[in-house]
């Protein structure tokens, strides 16, 4: 289903009325859509999008339904003025799930006074597969309203309504949009996406672009198109304007542009994740966790032949295949050898972290190691002769997947799969200090069958699932790094490929970021795991090219989704789209924020650190980390959420239906050297304070290791000590905490900055540059760097323009976002927001946090805890579950009745 509005000018409806020549007005079009009630993956915008719809059972951006609700349920059209009107058009939706077609429907109009019947209706068919015409008496109406009753239990959809004019309606003035507001590089063009709908006439439409305010000069390719490019001269922010003109009748609309310099030609460098110590109470307390308890857990059931979900036995069917013999068919969803690699990954990193003598580690990672010395000849017997490697192909029956790379079967996942393979190797490469390559060579062998297939005068392809792009880019990094002489271009070459593809298909969709080519994307859309993989392997590409289309692309989507649909948490995706992103602005408590997408939000932010050498993003990402993410796995490390909303209703739960993120969360929160430094040739960038010792590899042409020692989040003393091998002179950055980097929520008192810095005990004045803190002398072994990051009690207040937060409050104390918990007191009523906040240390309360204090409205005692410690206090009986072995999606239990267990954003009175 094309949604036309995105690609051309809408003018009049497409279907003619059997009484006159000409088509009837589609006044549709120009009316303000609503409904009863929307399913979150829905949207009432669909009701009159303009598409054309080819099946009932289609589904996407151009689909409303109401599921679950049943029973009577309507959608309604409002116009400005009074329209003259005699028949209608429906096509109705239904998947042949929840949403089925309607056992019959009405039609009525407003009288002025109520609802009324319109009269002598002939039609009000609710036929399937086709647009359902219903006539009557000529009406003249502000408002349509459609009801539909619900067959059974099912709810009800439609994917188009159209209402034609009888030709005495009022002239309106063409809806005009001028698109989305964006950032650009200052030698690049922006892409500009206007649209105009007309009713009538729209031949003879008069359409002018032209600039409203801005510092330079604004050069539009094609002034009078409603897609065009402008150029700008001068840095700063511009304001432009679409103005239509038709019968007398004017409308415009207007976008801002700010132009901004583009990112250093010169990226940073990774500190790639090799053997390190974490000397941290809260940071050693979850890896302990994870590595003896989660990471075990996901191999048992990995292991566990008796389930369906699809586990290792998938690679040993595989293998059986391709030998030749008998076999069993592929277990769970096609994207099942995904988790398999994560968690290979997984183990791979968390044999990197010493365990310091400390026997329950020591006795998972020799687990690991036996579980590694297992499964690595298992997978690698699944890989097909000229590298491919998905079980789910290889267990297929060709009549039902003839080919590899297919065009209409995108949501194989082919790279969704082939990507995590080939990041897991580049963990088990550093894990053996390139010893054992046989993973290593594995993926190169994967990432060779691509390149050698796909590419330009080859085969033009992308999958439905992002993953394999930034794959691609981190491996060809890692390639160049370990063997030099850009052999790992051609994979870096591919990604911008497979990005390069989306946008130009016949099936063009908001939900995987294929409406657009990704050049001219600025607004984050669609399913928020595949979004931010997008984006992150965009910005990925854009620093390895230079590519202004991508740069200007890549901080759009930033600013989009940082600054209009951007959590407290640094969670993302609200969940009124399928597990995606809802409107600007619209940021429930009850969002979805899946564990995976904050994982891919870490990469992303991480990238846009790479790229723009600017410690804001570290500060996102940090934020994302100890919050959106920290909190998936609970503090025993059994159980995990697959949604993180801001009120919690639910328990965390052992497994999922579709269980993508079981091993995404470990390989992330592991990866502690890679998120704590990044490097060039000019020195070392300090992003987080976590107290470890980190081999960063060689800068100023010797070793490095970085020592840290500090409490934070808990104290905000932090002691770095730099052991070069040899004496050498290069720059140390020390990231400036900034915790509002987000315009939508701000925190009082301020508490950003860096105090009290000294070297070796004496006072050191800094320059900061980009939010770090700038250091540069000759650094030997030993020299120490201590500071102190303010650390007190925050009230949040977010912008007005969320409406879910209007009048609330939340607590912040350093980058730990707090909640209240009904475990410890009634959370159902307002706080006293003039209450002063203190901080008390609780050693014995969820493993050693500090709370924050306060008094709620009636004087009673307020104690907030951390974000990431809720839900570890109250049973699954006593909660309500999601999730468990058979759960999908949001899972399949129930909500809690008594209210939620745990909230972040309280009411103020």
């Amino acid at each position: 289903m094309r949604n036309l509005s995105h690609w051309i000018l809408i003018a009049a409806g497409a279907c003619a009325s059997p009484s006159t020549a000409e088509p009837a007005a589609n006044l549709a079009l120009l009316a303000q859509p609503s409904a009863s009630y929307v399913s979150g993956d829905t949207s009432v915008a669909a009701l009159n999008d303009g598409n054309e719809p080819t099946l009932s059972r289609e589904r996407g951006p151009g689909s409303f339904g109401n599921w679950p609700k049943t029973g009577t349920q309507w959608v309604e059209l409002s116009w400005t003025k009074a329209i003259s009107t005699d028949a209608i058009e429906v096509y109705w939706w239904d998947d042949h799930q929840g949403v089925r077609l309607p056992s019959q429907c009405r039609l009525k109009f407003w009288n002025g006074s109520d609802y009324a019947l319109v009269p002598s209706a002939e039609g009000l068919g609710v036929e399937g597969d086709t647009f359902n015409r219903t006539t009557f008496q000529p009406i003249t109406t502000t408002r349509l309203r459609l009801e539909m009753d619900g067959s059974e239990s099912f709810s009800t959809g439609v994917l188009e309504w159209r209402v034609f004019d009888t030709g005495d309606s009022p002239a309106f003035p063409p809806d005009t949009h001028a698109g989305l507001d964006r950032s650009v590089m200052l030698d690049g063009p922006t892409y500009l996406h206007g649209q105009v709908k007309a009713l009538k006439h729209a031949d003879q439409l008069e359409l002018q672009w032209r600039k409203l305010s801005g510092p330079g000069e604004v050069t539009f390719a094609q002034p009078s198109a409603t897609e065009t490019t402008a150029r700008f001269s001068q840095l700063g922010t511009y304001e432009l304007a679409l103005e239509a003109k038709l019968d007398g009748e004017t409308s415009s609309d207007s976008l801002q542009v700010t132009v901004i310099d583009p990112p250093k030609e010169q990226r940073l460098d990774v500190v790639y994740t090799t053997p390190y110590q974490i000397n941290n109470p809260l940071w050693n307390d979850r890896a302990k966790a994870l590595i003896t308890q989660w990471i075990p857990h996901c191999i048992d059931v990995i292991e566990d032949r008796s389930l369906n979900t699809g586990g290792i036995d998938n690679f040993e069917e595989a293998a059986k295949a391709l030998r030749g013999e008998a076999h069993q068919r592929h277990k769970g969803y096609v994207f099942a050898n995904a988790w398999v690699h994560q968690t290979v990954e997984s183990m791979c990193i968390a044999l990197m972290v010493d365990a310091q003598g400390d026997s329950e580690i020591l006795a998972a990672q020799q687990r690991f190691r036996s579980t590694l010395d297992s499964w690595i000849p298992s997978i690698l017997a699944a890989q097909e002769p000229d590298g491919y490697l998905q079980t789910a192909y290889t267990l297929a029956d060709r009549q039902h997947w003839p080919e590899r790379w297919n065009p209409a079967n995108r949501e194989n996942h082919e790279g969704y799969v082939a990507g995590y393979f080939i990041e897991s190797a580049i963990n088990h490469y550093t894990l053996t200090g390139g010893k054992d390559t046989r993973l290593y060579d594995a993926a190169k062998k994967l990432a060779d069958c691509w390149v050698n297939h796909l590419g330009p005068g080859k085969k033009a392809w992308y999958d439905e699932h992002q993953e394999m792009e930034q794959a691609l880019v981190r491996f060809g990094r890692f390639v160049n790094d370990m063997e030099g002489h850009g052999r790992g271009d051609a994979y870096i070459s591919l990604a911008k490929f497979l990005l390069d593809n989306r946008g130009h298909g016949e099936v063009c969709q908001e939900y995987d970021q294929s409406h657009l080519p990704v050049q001219q994307q600025y607004e984050a859309v669609g399913h928020a795991v595949r979004a931010v993989y997008s984006y992150s392997a965009m910005a990925d590409v854009a620093a390895e090219t230079q590519d202004t289309d991508y740069e200007s692309a890549v901080m759009s989507l930033w600013d989009n989704m940082v600054n209009r649909k951007y959590y407290i948490t640094g969670g993302i995706g609200s969940g009124e789209t399928s597990e995606g992103f809802g409107p600007d602005y619209s940021l429930r408590h009850d969002a979805y924020c899946e564990s995976c997408s904050s994982c891919g939000l870490i990469f992303f932010q991480y990238k846009l650190n790479l790229a723009y050498h600017d410690a804001k993003y570290a500060d996102l990402y940090e934020e994302t980390m100890y919050n959106a993410l920290l909190g998936s796995v609970d503090l025993d490390g059994k159980n995990f959420f697959y949604q993180n909303p801001l009120d919690t209703y639910t328990a965390r739960y052992p497994w999922h239906g579709c269980p993508c993120c079981i091993g995404n969360i470990p390989r992330t929160l592991l990866m502690v050297p890679t998120w704590t430094y990044v490097k060039d040739e000019k020195g070392i960038y300090t992003n987080l304070f976590i107290g470890s010792t980190i081999q960063v590899g060689e800068v100023a042409g010797t070793q490095i290791e970085m020592v840290q020692k500090t409490d934070y989040p808990w104290d905000g003393k932090v002691a770095i000590t730099v052991n070069p091998a040899e004496d050498r002179e290069f720059e140390l950055r020390i990231r400036i905490p900034h915790r509002d980097v987000s315009v939508l929520y701000q925190g009082q008192p301020q508490a950003n900055g860096l105090t009290q810095l000294q070297i070796n005990g004496e006072p050191t004045p800094f320059a900061e540059e980009l939010g770090y803190a700038v250091l540069h002398r000759k650094w030997q072994k030993g020299d120490t760097v201590s500071f102190e990051i303010p650390l007190v009690p925050q009230k949040i207040t977010a912008s007005d323009k969320i409406e879910a937060t209007r009048g609330e409050m939340a607590f912040r104390y350093g980058p730990l976002v707090y909640c209240v918990e009904r475990a410890d007191q009634n959370i159902q009523r307002p706080v006293d927001p003039n209450a002063p906040l203190s901080v008390e240390w609780q050693p014995e309360t969820l493993n050693g946090i500090k709370v924050l204090k306060g008094k709620w409205a009636d004087g009673d005692d307020l104690l907030a805890i951390p974000y990431y410690a809720r839900a570890n206090r109250e049973s699954a009986a006593g909660m309500g579950q999601f999730g468990g072995p058979g759960a999908t999606g949001g899972g399949d239990g129930t909500r809690d009745q008594k209210g939620p267990s745990s909230r972040v954003w309280l009411p103020v009175r």
